[in-house]
């Protein structure tokens, strides 16, 4: 079983590199042979090859030097994204997949187009905060913490339902953005670690294919106990804030 880290050196804040870390670990305990690669700028890589593909945050300015490079695989990501290969992009990695990117200083760059919605940064504002999230794929909520200086607008098939903190935009109330198994949000941190009920969810989707491997979840009680005292102290806050 393959999976493809792209741009693991530029695209790397906040410590996402654990969500690769997190489905290596729930693969191999559900017994594949797991084998990462991590390619970068200047490399190529045949995305229809692997079984998940993930890219992580990075600086507004890396992620324009990486969306330079990231427009050779537009026509493979398009049938990736069609045949429903498992892929996850955190932080502003999936703001490339836009039309345009408005940045802080009025200079519009070109997106991939992809997508119809478009991305307006803010003149050297940023907006963090912790996140409570819904979705209809998952019983439970999600739970994060987004730090990013951009506004989203025009996502017609969002991630997340927006219960607590920052949405796509400020008249939003949803985040992110889900086509087929395409699965794109700003939370970082890394969010697959946060929330080990989406880190299921997406093992099993990968291991689909594999009808000789069944999910095995044994050895996250760690991240389960975690998960379940940061929803709890959100929750606290929630109530404070009325």
């Amino acid at each position: 079983m393959r999976i493809l880290h792209l741009y693991h050196d530029i695209m790397n804040l906040y410590g996402d590199y654990a969500n690769i870390r997190a489905v290596e670990k729930i693969l191999k305990s559900s017994g594949a042979e797991v084998y990462i690669d991590r390619i970068s700028l200047g490399e190529k890589a045949q995305l229809e090859d692997y079984d998940f593909i993930f890219i992580g945050s990075g600086t507004e300015k890396n992620r324009c030097v990486v969306l330079s490079d990231f427009s050779k695989y537009k026509t493979e990501l398009e049938k990736c994204i069609e045949i429903k290969k498992p892929i996850l992009m955190t932080g502003n990695s999936f703001e490339m997949l836009g039309k345009s990117i408005t940045l802080s200083d009025g200079l519009s760059v070109e997106g991939l187009g992809i997508f119809d919605f478009i991305v307006i940064e803010q003149d050297k504002k940023r907006n963090t905060g912790d996140v409570i999230f819904t979705t209809d794929f998952l019983e439970s909520p999600v739970v994060g913490f987004i730090n990013k200086c951009s506004e989203i607008f025009g996502i017609s098939s969002p991630l997340f339902s927006v219960e607590m903190g920052l949405a796509d935009n400020n008249e939003s109330k949803t985040e992110g953005l889900r086509h087929n198994n395409l699965f794109a949000t700003h939370i970082t941190g890394p969010v697959l670690i946060k929330n080990p009920h989406f880190l299921k969810y997406i093992a099993n989707i990968i291991l689909e294919p594999y009808a000789e491997l069944a999910l095995n979840t044994d050895g996250l009680d760690y991240e389960e106990k975690g998960y379940e005292i940061t929803l709890s102290e959100l929750r606290k806050r929630q109530e404070e804030m009325g």
